[in-house]
């Protein structure tokens, strides 16, 4: 992990010593990898759909896909978490023209927050209006149990980074954007009628994301919530808030993979996460569907 992270310092060196700012690398290289993708399809997309730990089957579900690994893509970063596939698979879903990101890469991987939203940045410059994130979370509010679907209101960033930090490229949005509706309220009432539809139990919840790996304290979890969190997790706080910048509407649903720290008396292990997952995938797909007909 230290090689991977004095390489990324090399590149950021080499950059300033050509006379490249930071933004203006980043731009380039998103325009180098949206290049690549457009090459690849015949028309645009409308929705991005980022899937978490265990849920990369639901890309299964796309009509006349297009798949391209991310090791193919420019300079998109590589995800090393078991249950991500890392893949981008595009085409249609609910007769919507959808991006599936078939898993995520994390701060904990030695990514930057630049490096860690870089896909969508590309999403948003290939015409995404609307990201619908997904996330394995551990449940913090006391009510909540493994298995449970939660459309996130509202977020807590304790991440100790934000992707917004350094210079701005006014091109894809203002400097201080505002975060009163960072996940869209139209699209909660939307993916609370799919789920009634569905009949899927829909909780609604703030989400709270610490950098990792390492799981939480029970401390920290009690902590947590104190401050108004109902679950726990080490993403999608980025992509959100990238999002807003680039004025694409967002949308976050996290399944409850297992009880937070200090609710129970047993350790946590990333293979419950993965199996509760994989158990909650078919309702995910069930609820995204739903969703996506609304949209459409």
């Amino acid at each position: 992990m230290t090689t991977f992270i004095r390489e990324r310092e090399m590149i950021v060196m080499a950059d300033e010593m050509n006379g490249n700012s930071a933004g203006d690398c980043a731009a380039t290289k998103v325009t180098e990898a949206l290049t690549f993708v457009t090459e690849r399809i015949a028309s645009r997309p409308r929705v991005g759909i980022v899937l978490g730990s265990g849920l990369g089957c639901i890309a299964d579900a796309v009509e006349n896909p297009v798949a391209i690994p991310y090791g193919d893509i420019p300079h998109w970063p590589r995800t090393t978490a078991q249950g991500h596939a890392g893949r981008l698979v595009l085409g249609e879903l609910e007769g919507v023209k959808v991006v599936v990101m078939q898993g995520r890469v994390h701060h904990y991987e030695g990514y930057s927050a630049s490096e860690v939203t870089f896909p969508i940045r590309v999403l948003g410059e290939l015409g995404i209006s609307t990201l619908f994130a997904t996330n394995a979370s551990g449940g913090v509010n006391l009510g909540y149990r493994p298995g449970d679907l939660v459309a996130v209101y509202d977020h807590i960033n304790f991440m100790g980074i934000n992707p917004l930090a350094g210079r701005n490229n006014e091109k894809w949005g203002p400097r201080f954007p505002d975060m009163s509706y960072a996940y869209d309220h139209e699209y909660l009432e939307m993916l609370e009628s799919a789920a009634a539809e569905e009949k899927i139990p829909l909780r609604r919840g703030v989400y709270i994301a610490f950098s990792g790996p390492s799981f939480e304290t029970p401390a920290e979890i009690r902590m947590a919530r104190v401050m108004g969190a109902d679950i726990v997790g080490m993403s999608t706080i980025p992509e959100v808030i990238t999002a807003n910048h680039m004025n694409v509407r967002a949308a976050a649903v996290s399944c409850v993979a297992n009880f937070a720290a200090g609710v129970k008396p047993e350790k946590l292990r990333h293979q419950e996460v993965l199996d509760s997952m994989a158990r909650a995938a078919r309702s995910m797909e069930r609820l995204l569907r739903g969703f996506l007909r609304k949209i459409s």
